[in-house]
């Protein structure tokens, strides 16, 4: 069992960059994989990026590899979305998510979520 809160979205210019928080806490989500997924209107939720909390390795969908970075802060109880290069087919609601063990690519296998937080990209 997790809880999730993100924070961290607003309105940027296409080209800029943010950077999205979830708190993380618990009783142990170490061996948790965790992961940001996204939803824009009328959309279906997308898979964005995910983490090993414990190991650090990683996975991004191909739509964000070589802009987005997830990173995670063991002390601070924290994953992190850092997000470059932004577009405006970048805006979305975006949401943090755990699940034991291993990274997987589909939502329906999530099974904690946060309440998630709106980026906005200007073009």
């Amino acid at each position: 069992q997790v809880q999730l809160v993100e924070s961290g979205g607003r309105l940027v210019q296409a080209g800029g960059s943010l950077r999205l928080s979830c708190a993380v806490s618990g009783r142990t989500f170490s061996e948790f994989a965790m992961a940001w997924f996204r939803q824009a209107p009328g959309k279906e939720r997308e898979f964005v990026a995910a983490i090993y909390w414990s190991g650090g390795g990683t996975q991004y969908a191909d739509s964000v590899k070589g802009r987005f970075t997830i990173s995670r802060d063991n002390a601070k109880s924290t994953l992190y979305l850092q997000m470059n290069s932004l577009k405006p087919e970048d805006t979305a609601v975006y949401y943090c998510a755990a699940r034991p063990w291993l990274i997987m690519t589909l939502g329906s296998e999530y099974r904690n979520w946060g309440q998630g937080t709106q980026v906005t990209v200007s073009s």
